[in-house]
């Protein structure tokens, strides 16, 4: 195979951390160099007291690059936070790889659960999560076969603070909409969706690809919002063929 000699960065999904690409660490580190790093409060890692910005979390990912440049990819929340990579240093990102993402800002509802989560998390603390969250970020299949998985995002799920939780929902909340950058993004694009994922509808992701000039779309069957935990052998064949 015939990877790029620039790194790949993964960034997780929300409410997770680093440990949800562990399924696919090996297939893809085993050709490319592969980092990655928890988001800013996930993790263990250190909150601070900036105001909830995924602007604060690109500039974080930024300083451990130190200039390099990378292909960019992100599940979700991480791929929100990868467009605010692209946004603040373009020269940076030879590629992304956008996981189970979408361009635009969250609409009025979507702003309002995100809020009405994270007060919730102030009120009486962030125990509801995992049970709140299980049902939509995993297909049908993954539920009714995997239970493995199943276990493996509820205790990732749980192990995140609090504070941490209801500080991304914030953040996620007020990100912009990122549709004219990647219209006007010339690197190549991987885009992948999980054929069951209910978050991301398939019109949306559909849409994404149809807005960037160089991508490439793949569903991934079986797989709900969380592809490389559910299907790590399908996504790892997917990425190092685009890789390649």
């Amino acid at each position: 195979m015939r990877f790029p000699e620039t790194p790949l960065v993964l960034l997780h999904a929300f409410p997770l951390d680093h440990r949800m690409w562990d399924g696919v660490r090996a297939g893809i580190a085993e050709h490319i160099e592969l980092l990655t790093p928890d988001q800013r409060g996930f993790g263990g890692t250190p909150l601070g007291d900036d105001e909830p910005d995924l602007a604060a979390v690109a500039t974080d990912v930024l300083d451990r690059l130190n200039g390099r440049r990378v292909v960019l990819g992100g599940c979700s929340m991480g791929g929100y936070v990868a467009m605010s990579i692209l946004r603040q240093a373009p020269e940076q990102v030879a590629g992304l790889l956008l996981v189970s993402t979408r361009a635009t800002a969250d609409a009025d509802a979507g702003r309002a659960n995100r809020h009405a989560m994270a007060s919730r998390i102030e009120e009486e603390g962030p125990a509801f999560v995992p049970e709140t969250v299980l049902p939509t970020l995993l297909g049908t299949e993954t539920h009714e076969r995997r239970p493995e998985v199943v276990a493996a995002v509820r205790t990732m799920v749980s192990e995140q603070d609090g504070a941490t939780i209801a500080w991304a929902q914030r953040a996620m909340a007020v990100r912009p909409d990122s549709s004219e950058l990647l219209r006007d993004t010339d690197v190549p694009t991987l885009i992948v969706r999980g054929e069951q994922d209910t978050l991301i509808p398939p019109d949306e992701a559909d849409a994404l690809a149809a807005l960037m000039p160089k991508a490439e779309l793949v569903v991934l069957a079986g797989a709900g919002h969380l592809p490389p935990l559910e299907v790590p052998e399908e996504f790892t064949g997917a990425v190092a063929r685009w890789l390649e």
